[in-house]
């Protein structure tokens, strides 16, 4: 499995058999959409993030789904901004032996229902920009805590080519809050069954491609 990180909350997932993008809304960001034809599309937040046409299959909702040799589970959760009962959805992946969290928009409290649904994870996606618009380091750190996952991708900071509606605090400063030492910064997370038996949460920084 390849995880790559285009800014924002937008990513693309690729497996063997899947290629799995979420929450690309680059295109009303200032950069390009990065969804292909054969591509999956998973929205956290439908108010926020307006999903691509050109995606063959497009998931906003909570509920099970498998496609493409991956199982994904929609979960419902509160949203960040929740003004009149708005509502977002975390996605659990589970491809290649690994499980996947992307948390979105979220408000930073789970219900222990929720946790049940959550169980194991490997590998937990989480906004860190703040500001009103999504989860602040303070959120994502007892997001983090509560889950402990293996691995930890920061998402959704500020950055020079994105246009952000609100400005997202910094990838520097939303980790000295987080007070977690990055293990490494690549360009591309490459990762086996293997790399994630581990019982120490580690902090990985994936550059914008």
């Amino acid at each position: 499995m390849e995880i790559q990180f285009y800014g924002a909350n937008a990513l693309r997932l690729t497996t063997r058999k899947a290629h799995i993008v979420i929450d690309d809304n680059l295109d009303s960001l200032g950069t390009k959409s990065i969804t292909k034809d054969d591509d999956i599309v998973l929205i956290t937040n439908s108010e926020l993030v307006k999903a691509p046409n050109k995606s063959e299959i497009t998931i906003h909702y909570p509920g099970e789904y498998e496609i493409a040799g991956a199982s994904v589970m929609g979960i419902a959760t509160r949203a960040h901004m929740d003004e009149n009962g708005k509502r977002a959805v975390m996605y659990k992946i589970l491809a290649e032996d690994i499980r996947i969290l992307v948390v979105g928009h979220i408000y930073p409290e789970l219900s222990e229902a929720q946790m049940e649904a959550i169980g194991t994870v490997d590998v937990l996606i989480i906004p860190v920009g703040g500001n009103g618009y999504t989860l602040d380091p303070a959120g994502a750190l007892k997001i983090i805590k509560k889950i402990e996952p293996k691995l930890v991708i920061p998402t959704h900071y500020a950055d020079k080519a994105i246009q952000y509606e609100v400005p997202q605090q910094d990838l520097e400063a939303a980790i000295k809050e987080l007070a977690m030492e990055p293990k490494e910064t690549i360009d591309k997370l490459k990762l086996k069954p293997t790399d994630v038996a581990t019982d120490v949460t580690q902090l990985i920084i994936l550059e914008r491609q």
